[in-house]
C-alpha cells in the first residue's frame, strides 16, 4: 500500500479562505479540484437547468399530453436503490402533477433479468397501460422497446447508463423519447448524474411544460385547476439514490444530495424514509452521506438482491407510518440475510481467488471467480471484495439457469481506477465473438451474462485485456490521502462540521496521514485492531476494523476522524484505514 498525499492548488485554498470558507474545509475541498466559492452553493437555484438535458423538453411534452388525455403511465424500474428511489421519485412526482393513473412493475433479478424486455413490455400492456417509462434502465433494451412500441404503447427511456456499442457504433433503441445525458449530442454538465437525478429532471421540465400550458391556478381560490407543486420535497429520495448508486459526486450531484440531506435533517422526509433510519438505528436528524450509503441504501438493494424489490418501493410510496416502519424492519431482516449469505459467499470466493496463486502480490491482471452454490443477488458485493483484497478487476459468477442459449451464468465486475470494464468487456466481445450474450455497465462496475462453457474464454479474454491496459503502476495500491492532521483540528465539534458536509464517490471523504506512535494495542472480539495513539505527542484512541495483524511502534498509517462518547465526554477517535508498511 502506497499512502499519497492529494495536492491542494495554493491558489484555490486561498480563494476559498477569504470567502470565509474554514482553513481546514478549504484545503479539504480545493485538494478535491474546487476552485472558487460559488462551486460550494448549494442553493436549488444553482442546478442545471432541465432545459440542458436533451430529450427532457420532449418528455414534458409527451408526459404533458398524457395527462391531459387522462392516460395510464407505467413505469418499469430497476430493481437495485437507484432503481426504487427513481421509482418513487416518479410515482410521487407525477401524481403530484396530475396523473391521475399511475402504475409500476420492478423486473425480477433471477426471473426477468436486467432492463426492459420484450416479456415486460407485454405485462405492460396487459396491464392497461398507455405510455411505458423506464427509470434507471432502457438505454440497451432494444428488443423490450421495440415490442412495447409494437403492442402500441408510447415509450420514454430515462436512464444513465452508458448507451450500447455495436460495431463500434453507438446504438439506441427507438423509444419515443430518450432522456440520458450519456447519449450522443447531449450538452448536460452532468454525465454522472443517477438515474433518480435524471428522472427529477424529467419531473422539472414537465411541471414548466404544464405551467406554460396554464394548467396550474395562479390563485389559490381558484378551484378548476390545481396549485403549482413543490418538488423539492422529491430531494432526500433523489439523495438517497444518488449517493447509494455510488456515482461521481460532482457539482450538480453534490448540490442535490446537499438539498436533500437538509430536508432529511429537519425532519420533512418520506414516511418509509423516517422508517428506514429507525430500523438502521441512525439518527435522520444528524443524516450524513454514510447513512444513505451504508445503512439505508444497502437495506433497499437487500431487496432487489434476495427478494422483491417490490417491499423497498413501497416503503418508499407509502405514507403511512405503521406501514412504513413494518416495511423497513422487513427490509432490515432481509438486509441480515443478505449479510450472512455474502459472508459466506466472500469467503468461498476469496479461496478460490487465492488458491490461483501462491502469494496476493502474485494475482492474475484479471481475477474470475465462479461457484456453482454462489447466489446471483450478491455477486457485485462480493467482486468489490475481491478488488478490494487484491486491487485487480474481478468478475464473479454465479448460475442463472437454463435458457434458450443453454446454462447461462450471470457475472458482476468492480474495477480499480485506469481500466474502463464496460469499455473492456467490448473489447472481449468484439476479440471473442460469441462469448458475451449481454453485457453492460460503467467504468468501475459492469455486468455480463455468457454461456457457462464459454467461462474459460471469457477469462482468458479478460486476462489480455487486462494485461495490455495495466501496468506496474495502476496495480499499485494507492490510497489518497489529505496529509497531516494538524493538532488543533483534533477537535470534536470540527468533526462534526466535517461529517456534515457531503462527501462521496469522486469527493472522497477526508482521510489523513502521518507517522503515529502505538503506544499499545489489542484485537476486540478477534476481527478488530484496538489502538492506543500518540499523535503529536498526545494520546488518542484508534480502531482499525477488520484488521487483525500488529501493528510496529511506529507506522505511517492513513486514518478518518470520528467521534467517540465515553461516560458523557466526547472524544477524538482515529479510525484507520490502511498502513505504509
Amino acid at each position: 500500500m502506497k499512502i499519497m498525499v492529494r495536492e491542494a492548488p495554493p491558489r484555490s485554498v486561498w480563494a476559498l479562505e477569504q470567502a470565509g470558507v474554514h482553513p481546514l474545509l478549504a484545503q479539504l475541498y480545493a485538494a478535491r479540484g474546487v476552485q472558487n466559492p460559488q462551486e460550494l452553493d448549494d442553493a436549488l437555484a444553482r442546478l442545471l437547468p432541465p432545459t440542458s438535458m436533451k430529450g427532457a423538453l420532449e418528455a414534458a411534452q409527451l408526459l404533458a399530453d398524457a395527462i391531459r388525455d387522462d392516460k395510464k403511465l407505467c413505469i418499469v424500474a430497476d430493481y437495485d436503490c437507484d432503481g426504487a428511489t427513481a421509482c418513487a421519485v416518479g410515482l410521487r412526482g407525477l401524481r403530484l402533477l396530475g396523473a391521475r393513473h399511475l402504475d409500476y412493475i420492478v423486473p425480477d433479478r433471477v426471473q426477468d433479468g436486467y432492463g426492459l424486455t420484450a416479456p415486460i413490455s407485454e405485462r405492460v400492456k396487459a396491464r392497461g397501460a398507455d405510455v411505458l417509462i423506464t427509470v434507471d434502465n432502457g438505454i440497451a433494451s432494444f428488443d423490450g422497446v421495440a415490442r412495447a412500441r409494437a403492442l402500441g404503447l408510447q415509450v420514454l427511456v430515462t436512464d444513465h447508463h452508458l448507451p450500447a456499442l455495436r460495431d463500434g457504433r453507438i446504438e439506441l433503441p427507438d423509444a419515443n423519447v430518450i432522456v440520458n445525458p450519456n447519449q450522443p449530442g447531449c450538452a448536460f454538465g452532468s454525465k454522472s448524474i443517477a438515474g433518480v437525478g435524471v428522472m427529477f429532471y424529467v419531473l422539472l421540465a414537465l411541471r414548466a411544460e404544464l405551467r406554460a400550458r396554464g394548467h396550474f391556478s395562479v390563485r389559490a381560490e381558484v378551484e378548476s385547476r390545481p396549485a403549482e407543486p413543490r418538488l423539492d420535497t422529491l430531494l432526500p429520495l433523489v439523495a438517497l439514490g444518488t449517493v447509494a448508486d455510488v456515482v461521481r459526486l460532482d457539482t450538480n450531484n453534490r448540490r442535490l444530495v446537499a438539498q436533500g440531506l437538509k430536508r432529511v435533517r429537519a425532519q420533512v422526509l418520506p414516511a418509509g424514509l423516517a422508517a428506514l433510519f429507525v430500523a438502521a438505528s441512525r439518527e435522520a436528524s444528524r443524516a450524513t452521506t454514510f447513512d444513505f450509503g451504508f445503512a439505508l441504501g444497502p437495506r433497499i438493494n437487500a431487496a432487489g438482491r434476495l427478494s422483491d424489490m417490490t417491499l423497498g418501493i413501497e416503503c418508499l410510496l407509502t405514507d403511512d407510518a405503521g406501514r412504513a416502519l413494518e416495511l423497513a424492519k422487513a427490509l432490515d431482516a432481509i438486509n441480515r440475510e443478505r449479510r450472512e449469505i455474502e459472508g459466506s459467499m466472500r469467503e468461498q470466493a476469496l479461496a478460490v481467488a487465492e488458491s490461483l496463486f501462491e502469494d496476493a502480490a502474485e494475482a492474475p491482471p484479471a481475477i474470475c471467480v465462479f461457484d456453482a452454490d454462489f447466489h446471483e443477488g450478491v455477486v457485485g458485493i462480493v467482486a468489490a471484495r475481491i478488488k478490494d483484497k487484491f486491487h485487480r478487476p474481478s468478475f464473479v459468477f454465479a448460475s442463472s439457469g437454463a435458457s434458450g442459449h443453454g446454462h447461462e451464468l450471470k457475472g458482476s465486475g468492480r474495477s480499480i481506477p485506469g481500466f474502463h470494464l464496460r469499455d473492456a468487456l467490448d473489447l472481449v466481445a468484439k476479440r471473442h465473438p460469441g462469448v458475451l450474450l449481454r453485457f453492460g455497465g460503467h467504468a468501475m462496475a459492469a455486468g455480463c451474462t455468457l454461456n457457462v462453457d464459454q467461462l474459460g474464454r471469457f477469462e482468458q479474454g479478460l486476462s489480455e485485456v487486462a494485461q495490455e491496459w495495466l501496468d506496474a503502476a495502476t496495480l499499485t495500491r494507492r490510497l489518497e490521502t489529505d496529509g497531516a492532521l494538524k493538532p488543533e483540528y483534533r477537535r470534536p465539534d470540527l468533526v462534526d462540521t466535517l461529517h456534515h458536509e457531503v462527501w462521496g464517490q469522486g469527493f472522497a471523504a477526508p482521510t489523513f496521514s502521518e507517522e503515529l506512535e502505538v503506544v499499545s494495542q489489542r484485537l476486540v472480539a478477534d476481527k478488530h485492531l484496538s489502538l492506543k495513539l500518540k499523535h503529536r505527542g498526545e494520546p488518542v484512541d484508534g480502531i482499525w476494523f477488520g484488521h487483525t495483524e500488529p501493528l510496529p511502534g511506529r507506522v505511517k498509517l492513513a486514518f478518518r476522524l470520528d467521534v467517540d462518547s465515553w461516560r458523557g465526554e466526547r472524544r477524538v477517535r482515529f479510525l484507520v484505514e490502511a498502513a505504509e508498511l
